[in-house]
């Protein structure tokens, strides 16, 4: 028996026009999205919540220039009785009760259907930092997934004539939706742009929650780049208002939050506990939280990091931040979710393919026997070996009854900073991955496989703050050189000239390449400010190059 009325009128009025405006061009299928009705609910969602996310906006503004001026993320004191009190979050469904992989990619068509099939338990579906938010990928994304909660979605190859259908036994889908920060300027209200989060969100649930309940599934979202419990609370009045108003009880949307900023990590008690009824577990977002790192502390001279590659999860703050998330959450009954494994299969190089393949693994069994729940892969061609690391520790479902009481973390765990070298290697990686990444994102494409790893924004993120950081704080390089403006350029035209010899120059011609470089030298160079994400002014030029 179905536990909605699958008729129920929803709250939202449709007499009236819509105080939505779609302000973008039309999208072939569109017609099936932005229905009055879905644009008087998402409008909805706008009116009520938009002034609270501009103020918590606000609020991450005044919090950075205390933490610039010198002071340090702590747990907070007028919370303290939520983390000693004994409590827990609501029961899960049976199907969030099994997650040892979860497979992630992008809203596009053919990767829905390949992550669906893959053997993974769930596929996260994302329209944040593996999603170039054009706006044809973000209409054309809710689409596919109204067609693949309803079992229609499929795909031919336009070269190939190759067909993509779904199999039998699917991954359970789950979605994330962009963060706060982002605004979507092709839909107005009021005529401005609305939160991104809102849209993504809002269109989803709008259209799917019925169909997914009536396939004995439910609204399974991941919730990105939350900095404190306030913006959970946010969430969960969120979640509260949509449910009411499409007459689904209270507690049938479950999120996990991705504790991927370091301010979130001193906050995790609180933000299950904003988010109890709704809650499915937290998941450790490992490059987003390196990032955050160098954002939140980026003025603090005795915090600068070394080389990317060197910052792996065995650092003392990045084991810390782990563990304590494994205690938090199974003492709340919430699932605590590894990171992701960024790695794909080499296909022309099989002692390369197995180094690769060999780093998954031990990735996964550290996971795994630290006591988390389940983990992430960007391939399928992952699933298997994640699956097999994750089989030698967890003998059920999940390791909920694995405490970890022996875990104790204190603020200085979490702040301290990592042990390594800075090299002229890792300078020109993190410009070349740099510019690569954002060239791919500028021209709509959000996961790119750059070197054998499967890049996102997140690592993109570093490799600008990265340099960013060793600018402000005057950092050598082991041999004893100047980390400045004028040795990044000058390393910047040597990648480039690489680049162009192996790629051609008709592709760096005809690609985003010149303004790629020139957005990854400004957001890296230009010490005198700080930009908090590169997708804002990248945004910008995303939405002209696509002309969309």
């Amino acid at each position: 028996m179905s536990l909605v009325d699958h008729h129920a009128t929803p709250l939202v009025q449709t007499t009236e026009p819509p105080p939505l405006r779609v302000a973008g061009p039309r999208i072939p299928g569109d017609n099936l999205l932005f229905t009055p009705e879905a644009l008087h609910f998402v409008g909805s969602l706008v009116a009520r919540f938009e002034g609270t996310r501009r103020e918590l906006l606000a609020q991450r503004e005044t919090r950075q220039i205390a933490f610039d001026a010198g002071a340090r993320p702590d747990f907070l004191q007028e919370t303290e009785e939520v983390r000693r009190g004994d409590w827990k979050v609501a029961r899960l469904p049976k199907e969030l009760l099994s997650r040892g992989v979860e497979i992630t990619g992008p809203v596009e068509r053919k990767m829905i259907i390949n992550a669906l099939n893959s053997g993974a338990d769930v596929f996260m579906a994302d329209f944040e930092d593996s999603n170039a938010p054009s706006w044809e990928n973000i209409v054309r994304g809710q689409l596919n997934l109204r067609d693949a909660v309803r079992g229609t979605i499929d795909y031919m190859h336009p070269l190939s004539g190759k067909r993509y259908r779904l199999g039998e036994d699917v991954a359970t889908l789950m979605v994330r939706p962009r963060g706060l920060h982002l605004d979507e300027k092709h839909l107005e209200f009021d005529g401005q742009a609305v939160s991104a989060a809102f849209v993504d969100f809002g269109f989803y649930f709008f259209h799917n929650a019925h169909a997914l309940l009536e396939r004995n599934s439910g609204p399974y979202f991941y919730l990105p780049k939350l900095e404190n419990h306030l913006e959970a609370r946010l969430f969960n009045d969120v979640f509260v208002f949509a449910q009411e108003a499409l007459g689904i009880p209270r507690g049938t949307i479950k999120a996990t939050v991705l504790i991927e900023t370091l301010p979130a990590a001193f906050e995790m008690d609180e933000i299950l506990h904003e988010l109890a009824d709704h809650a499915a577990g937290l998941n450790c977002g490992r490059w987003d939280y390196i990032f955050s790192y160098i954002k939140t502390l980026r003025e603090h001279a005795d915090c600068v990091i070394p080389d990317r590659a060197q910052v792996g999860m065995t650092q003392p703050f990045m084991r810390a931040y782990t563990q304590l998330l494994i205690r938090t959450c199974h003492r709340r009954g919430a699932l605590a979710m590894g990171g992701m494994a960024a790695q794909i299969p080499i296909r022309n190089d099989a002692d390369a393919n197995k180094a690769a393949l060999d780093k998954v693994r031990a990735d996964k069994e550290r996971e795994a026997a630290d006591g988390h729940d389940g983990t992430w892969v960007a391939h399928p061609g992952l699933v298997a070996i994640a699956r097999e690391a994750f089989a030698k520790h967890m003998h059920g479902d999940n390791q909920l009854d694995k405490l970890r009481e022996d875990v104790t973390v204190d603020a200085a765990d979490l702040l301290r900073a990592p042990t390594g070298s800075r090299t002229e290697m890792g300078l020109r990686h993190n410009i070349r991955v740099g510019v690569q990444y954002l060239e791919a994102w500028l021209r709509g494409q959000g996961c790119v496989p750059i070197e054998h790893l499967m890049e996102d924004a997140a690592t993109a993120e570093i490799c600008r703050t990265q340099l960013w950081q060793w600018l402000k704080h005057r950092a050598l390089t082991d041999d004893g050189q100047a980390i400045t403006s004028e040795r990044i350029g000058e390393l910047a035209n040597s990648e480039m000239r690489a680049l162009t010899e192996h790629l051609g120059e008709e592709r760096i011609a005809t690609g985003e390449f010149a303004a790629a470089k020139s957005l990854f030298l400004e957001l890296s160079t230009d010490i005198s400010q700080f930009t908090p994400f590169l997708t804002l002014p990248a945004y910008e030029q995303l939405t002209q190059t696509n002309r969309s």
